[in-house]
Formats: structure tokens, sequence, C-alpha cells
């Protein structure tokens, strides 16, 4: 998985932390999350705030 591959990363956040309720993570711990996912291979410094709101928003769309 990549920063780009957003839905891909949300689903892998939804069975990692199925307790969580994405609307209140913080994007640093989002980046953290998500760069300790099993399968990511992205380099962590090609985020950004809009990468991070999209599998955020992604995220919330899969828990409703």
């Amino acid at each position: 998985m990549k920063w780009t591959d957003t839905l891909d990363v949300a689903l892998a956040l939804c069975e990692r932390y199925p307790d969580v309720d994405p609307r209140y993570v913080r994007f640093t711990d989002l980046h953290r999350w998500v760069t300790a996912l099993e399968g990511f291979a992205d380099a962590p410094e090609r985020s950004n705030e809009k990468i991070l709101e999209a599998i955020q928003m992604a995220w919330i769309e899969e828990m409703d």
C-alpha cells in the first residue's frame, strides 16, 4: 500500500482499530498508524494533510 491507496488504507485501519472513531483521530496518530500497517510500503515523508484527510474521510465512510 502507498499513501495514494486511500480506500485500502482505510479498510486496513478499520480492521486494525475497530473500536476507534476516526472522526477524533489526530493526524499525527493517523500518520503513525498508517506507516505501521502491515503491507504499507511508502516513504513516511510523502504524506501531507490532504492525503491524511482523504484517508480519514474514507475511514469514516467505511465505519458508517
